[in-house]
């Protein structure tokens, strides 16, 4: 039986969206670079815990800082009211049967706000580890998480994403030693794809690892804003 190939009208449209997200990804970041907007784009599986982070994140940043958050998903938005308990800017983002957020969608979504008066802004992406490896938001830091009760081969599974972000990390730790889970295998699967990527341990019901995540993207943010002055 012949291999099944792919239509090239097929190929020629994906490609062309996906040029069409980078030309967007482009003007979202210097847009986002101009008001002082640190981005980061939180992918992982459904079930991961992003939101119940996301939200003790957006509660401890909202002390100091300005923060927002767009929150993706196939429908409803119970995400986004979850969100709001914690003070912050935000909006819901549903995407019925796309199952990863575009530039554009951000671009549509950020109308309105005074960019100038945020300092953080979150982007909760739709529960998948495949369509949001290709497209860029014009973020400035993509976190892949991954819960310890999804098993310790995950990053191997999904080497795109793992490759496309620039920090993991490890949710609902205090559930390691209950679900069995062995840091050092999912450590080695990790480094078999990206052995330099930075990983931060987290759980959201107990506080562990929040404020040295936090602390980095202070620091992140403040790396961010004093490349943007130097230009």
């Amino acid at each position: 039986m012949k291999e099944m190939m792919l239509n090239p009208r097929v190929v020629e449209i994906r490609q062309n969206v996906l040029k069409k997200n980078d030309i967007l990804a482009r003007e979202l970041r210097k847009q986002f670079q101009e008001a002082g907007v640190y981005v980061v784009n939180l992918v992982s599986s459904p079930g991961a815990g992003k939101t119940t982070l996301l939200t003790e994140i957006l509660t401890r940043l909202r002390q100091r800082y300005s923060v927002a958050a767009l929150v993706g998903d196939l429908a409803t938005e119970n995400d986004a009211k979850r969100l709001r308990q914690s003070g912050a800017k935000v909006r819901q983002i549903t995407t019925g049967t796309v199952c990863h957020l575009e530039a554009d969608m951000i671009k549509r979504s950020v109308e309105g706000w005074d960019l100038e008066n945020i300092d953080f802004l979150f982007i909760e992406n739709v529960g998948n580890l495949v369509c949001p490896a290709s497209y860029d938001l014009g973020e400035n830091q993509r976190v892949i998480l991954f819960s310890v009760t999804e098993g310790e081969d995950k990053p191997v599974k999904y080497p795109t994403i793992v490759n496309s972000a620039d920090m993991a990390v490890i949710t609902k730790i205090d559930l390691a030693e209950a679900v069995g889970f062995q840091r050092d295998l999912f450590y080695e699967a990790l480094n078999e794809i990206r052995p330099s990527i930075p990983v931060f341990e987290v759980s959201a019901r107990t506080g562990e690892g929040i404020d040295e995540w936090i602390s980095h993207l202070e620091a992140a943010k403040k790396a961010f804003e004093q490349a943007a002055g130097s230009l």
